[in-house]
């Protein structure tokens, strides 16, 4: 269980960047996207086969787990020229979660995305809300309560974006 809700912690704020990315033209390039929650202030505690476990269950979800230190996940992720242009991004980790954005809406710099998560592990509704601070920087939070492996989660996510670099190097596009 605990495998799971941290691979829904990892990639829930990717739903939110997504999204994001989607309503707004953020710079082309590598981003640093660092997530915190409860749950990840617990990874220290992990024993190392289980986080071997979580490790696996990220790459099954299509992504390397990132470092994780101090309660906080760093990962990079990559925008293109084109995604930057169009304004939009794939999203193949919602078709794996079953996840699906319901409405989103933006006023000036705020945004907020509702989700629901529609899959045999996991099931519920999710808000990811934030503020796009300029081109190369936002913040924010996601929520999500429902049921992950027919237990209950009510988890929280912070999440921030910063634009480090015009190429993306050896990072692929999201």
């Amino acid at each position: 269980m605990r495998r799971f809700l941290m691979g829904l912690t990892l990639i829930a704020p990717l739903f939110a960047f997504a999204e994001n990315a989607a309503e707004n033209n953020l710079r082309a390039g590598l981003w640093q996207i660092t997530t915190s929650s409860d749950l990840l202030r617990l990874a220290p505690h992990v024993p190392p086969e289980q986080m071997k476990n979580i490790k696996e269950l990220a790459n099954e979800y299509g992504f390397e787990l990132p470092q994780i230190e101090n309660g906080a996940a760093i990962s990079q992720a990559c925008i293109t020229q084109e995604m930057a242009a169009q304004k939009t991004l794939p999203n193949f980790y919602k078709s794996q979660l079953a996840c699906t954005s319901k409405q989103s809406s933006r006023d000036g710099n705020n945004y907020k995305v509702d989700f629901v998560c529609a899959s045999d592990t996991l099931k519920g509704n999710g808000t990811a809300t934030g503020n796009i601070t300029n081109p190369e920087a936002f913040t924010g939070q996601t929520n999500f309560i429902g049921q992950a492996q027919g237990i209950a989660v009510n988890e929280k996510a912070d999440i921030s974006g910063k634009w480090l670099n015009a190429s993306c190097g050896l990072v692929k596009p999201l």
